[in-house]
Order: C-alpha cells, then structure tokens, then sequence
C-alpha cells in the first residue's frame, strides 16, 4: 500500500490527509484560533472534590472544568515492565466500553473499577477543592462534556515517550529481541545516570534498530521540555497552560512516517520549510519525498481530497456499485444504514441474496473508511441489509473486521445475530470531523428537518382564528416565505379561502425572500 501526505496549510487553519492508494483515508483539521488541546500540560486548580463518583473537577482556563477519575491522581502506575506503548491498553478498555458523561450508570468506569480492586486512596484522601495540581488532557472536550484530564502526563517523541510520574524504563513489547531490548534500555539507564534525569521513559516500537544519536535526541529533549514545564508550574498561577502539544502536522509527521510514504506534498512554503528539517531529523531518508506545491490550483483539489471533504459532510455517502450507506451522528451512537439503493444486482446473478451480499461487502469497507476520515469514535451501530444464510452474515462480518484493522484506533467489532446488526467500539479522543468544521443548522436547530409547507399553512389558519378579534375589523397582510405563499395558492388553496372567510374582509398576501421557511407575520392594515 502507498500512502501519500498532502498538506494544505495558512495562517489561520492546516488541513492534512493521508492517501492510501490514492483514496482518502484520513482527514486532520487544526484552526490556529480552535486548536484543540490534547496532549497541553496545564497548572489546574481543583474546582469539586466528588467523593460518590471518586473524581474530581479541576479548572485548566478552558470553558468547562476537566473530568479527573480517582485513578489517574498521581499515583505510580502499575510497573510497565515488557509495556504496550502507552495508551494501547488504555484505550482498548475504552474502545471496549466507552465512557459517557458522569452520571450514567457508574461513572467511574473501567479506571474507577481497577482503582477500587487495586485498593487506591479515595479521591477525597488526595485532592482537596482549590488545590493546585499539575494535569494533562487525554480526551478533547466533546458536546457538553468536559475534558478528560490525567494526572499521569507524559510526553510523546519519535522513538520515546517521558512519563514524569514514573520511574520506571519500559520496552515495547512489540520489539521481540532480547539483544536489541537490553541495548535500548543501556541507552536510556545511561543517560538517566549522567544527566540525572527523574521520570519514566518507555521505548516506542520505532525505536528498534535506531542509532544511539537517535535515542538520546529524544532524551535531551524530554529533558529540556521538563525543566521548562517545571519552571513554568512554580511561576505561573493557576489555570495556566504550562506545555503546549505540537503542532498538527509534527505531531502527525511524529507518529505515521513510515517508508511506505511516496510524497509529502505542501502548499505552504513556510511549512515546506519546517517539514524538511523536521523531516530531515527524524527520517533522512524520506527527506527527498517532500515537495512543495506551488501551482495556483489548490492543492486539495487537485488530488481530489476537497471532493472527499465535502462528501464526508454528508449523511449520505453513494457506493459504486449504486447502492448506499447513510451515516447518522447523535450524542450517545452513530447508526450507520445500508441500502441496495439503485443496484439490482446482474442478470446472470439470479439470486436476491448474491445481490445483497455483494452491496453488503462493498458497504463494509466504505463504512470503515468513512468512520476513520470522519473520525467517528464511540459506539457505532453498522445495519446492513438483512441476509439469509448465515456464512453470507459471517462473511460481511469478517470483512469489517479485516477493514479495522487498517485502522490507528483502537476498535472492536461485535456481531449481533439475532438482529443482523454488527457493533463496533471506537476509541474516540478528539471531536468527529463533522463536529470541527458544521455547526447546527439556524432552520431546524439540529433537528434535520423543518415543518412542511402544509403544517405552516395550517399554523397560519389556526393563527387569524386566534387573532380574528383583535383586528377590529382591519384588512390584513399576510408575510409569508415564498414557497408558504406558493402553497397557499396552489395545493392548499382552500386553506386560504378559510383565511378569507375567518377573517371576512381583505386579507393581502406577501412573499418575503428574507423570511424562514417556518416564519409568517400577520400586520393589521387601514
């Protein structure tokens, strides 16, 4: 598989998409005035102490106050020794069960049950209401909710991550050689000794094979960045953003560049500029492969992402085949249904069944990618269309699974037979793609629809029968939108002679462009 990065960024807002095969499969928003915050260490001040739910919420400066479980108060974490690289396991529990708003069943979650088998302090033993404490966010704020904070920080680099809390040298457990496993870890041991540097470090997978210079890059700078971080908290007054994650695009540079990438493609020279040396320090190698854009033509239509982009806005998305999915988002799931739509399958095919299982299969892998460029996390509910023979059912199933496995989120696939459905968990850590760049619609305020023409014609009638003896006999103006007063003199003509005769004297229609389509004025004239 080839994969491709392109890169559309100003000075105000940075897009990315990645390409696998010259099909989007990711897309990445980041506003410079709505950058999102994961990852920001901040000086926090603890706000409510909520002893029942063993959490607490602190005040990092943000509109709503951070969600703090008891067991991400820093106490040492389990030893990491033979470690996933940090958040794997995490994030599994979470794609497994995720987490809603406190309040809802117990609250406190997977974190809340292990910290009650592991016997942890309670929440009210280690914070106190105004205390100052030093945080980070793992999860974005989303809707109503809060930001997911930890006390366990850490900090991610391109063959390391620095766990402050943690004195502890972990290895990936990816990285199976026994040779290679203790030669990191001298790296590392090494370095701690000599600089005396304090906190945990786990050895990410990239790190194998890599050149001394390499890892210790990455120890000088957790070291660096630390003691800025520390200065910061001692200075500076609470809520306070001590750390500030990287940018996008280094960040995404940082976790996803690999040789499978042909090119970097980037219309800004500037960020051509910071890519290259960026580039250029991580993998020398793939430093040829970034390119600058330079043509008048925007760079996300000429590789066909703004097409992309605009149809993940859409609740309807079209399969090749004719048939379709329709993907619709609500606070607590996202239902994703199937439709055959205009495909009725070949005539040498005979069978209605071969049919579905052929739009089923077509809808499987289209449904996973458009979780991953929308970023939909959560509970997702996929309804495809019913099958009869259960190896069909099994074969549709299996071929989500494959598909998920495409996927850098942590997700689950559960089959439910009885109903035909399949249900997957998603690990969702920043707002859907939809969340970043729609708001609620002013016409039907996130309902997704609005009253019909005949409704408000009704609601008219229904109006002047009200306000008939308030009029005192004047004629009447009647401000409409302009399909309302299409209605009103074409299918719903008697409506208006109703009007008429209510009121019993002249009654003036007007058609107003300006008007919402649910909005009518009723003005007594003469």
């Amino acid at each position: 598989m080839t994969k491709e990065m392109i890169i559309s960024s100003n000075d105000h807002e940075t897009r990315v998409a990645i390409l696998e095969d010259d099909l989007v499969a990711e897309l990445f928003v980041e506003r410079e005035r709505q950058r999102g915050v994961v990852g920001n260490i901040y000086k926090g001040r603890v706000s409510k102490v909520l002893p029942g739910m063993q959490s607490a919420f602190v005040d990092i400066g943000l509109e709503r106050d951070g969600f703090l479980y008891v067991s991400d108060v820093a106490q040492d974490p389990a030893t990491m020794d033979d470690a996933d690289e940090p958040g794997e396991s995490e994030a599994n529990d979470e794609a497994e069960a995720p987490r809603e708003a406190p309040g809802k069943g117990d609250s406190r979650g997977a974190r809340g049950q292990k910290a009650e088998d592991r016997d942890e302090p309670k929440i009210e033993d280690l914070l106190r209401e105004g205390q100052d404490i030093l945080i980070q966010v793992v999860k974005e704020p989303l809707g109503t909710k809060g930001a997911r904070l930890t006390c366990h920080a850490s900090l991610a680099g391109r063959f390391l991550v620095f766990m402050p809390t943690v004195d502890h040298v972990g290895v990936s457990r990816k990285i199976e050689s026994r040779e290679e496993r203790s030669r990191l870890r001298g790296i590392v041991r090494e370095f701690r000794e000599k600089e005396n540097f304090a906190g945990g470090i786990i050895i990410r997978t990239a790190a194998s094979g890599r050149p001394k210079e390499d890892i210790l890059s990455d120890l000088e700078y957790f070291n660096r960045i630390w003691k800025e971080t520390r200065q910061k908290m001692d200075s500076l007054r609470a809520p306070v953003v001590v750390y500030r994650e990287q940018s996008l695009v280094a960040k995404l540079l940082r976790d996803l560049l690999t040789d499978d990438y042909t090119a970097i493609r980037i219309d800004s020279y500037q960020e051509f500029q910071r890519v290259q040396e960026l580039v250029e320090r991580m993998m020398p190698s793939l430093s040829s492969k970034v390119k600058h854009y330079n043509k008048h033509f925007p760079i996300f239509e000429e590789y066909g992402v703004q097409a992309e982009l605009d149809k993940a806005l859409r609740s309807k998305v079209w399969l090749k085949s004719g048939g379709s999915i329709v993907i619709n988002q609500t606070e607590a799931l996202v239902a994703v249904d199937v439709n055959t739509g205009r495909y009725v399958g070949k005539r040498t095919s005979g069978r209605l069944e071969d049919t579905i299982v052929k739009t089923n299969l077509e809808a499987a892998k289209e449904i996973v990618r458009q979780m991953r460029l929308r970023d939909l996390g959560g509970i997702i509910v996929l309804d495809f269309i019913d099958m009869e023979e259960k190896k069909n059912r099994q074969k549709v199933f299996q071929a989500v699974e494959q598909e998920l496995r495409r996927d850098r989120a942590p997700s689950k696939a559960l089959q439910v037979s009885d109903f035909g459905l399949i249900v997957v968990t998603r690990k969702r850590v920043k707002q859907s793609l939809e969340r970043v760049l729609t708001e609620p619609c002013p016409y039907c305020s996130g309902s997704g629809v609005i009253k019909s023409s005949s409704t408000i014609c009704y609601e008219i009638l229904a109006e002047v029968k009200k306000l008939n003896m308030d009029l005192n006999g004047h004629g009447v103006v009647l401000r409409v939108n302009p399909d309302i007063a299409r209605a009103l003199k074409e299918e719903e003509s008697g409506v208006l002679r109703d009007l008429q005769q209510a009121l019993g004297r002249p009654l003036t229609l007007r058609p107003d462009a300006h008007l919402h389509h649910e909005q009518f004025d009723l003005m007594a004239v003469g």
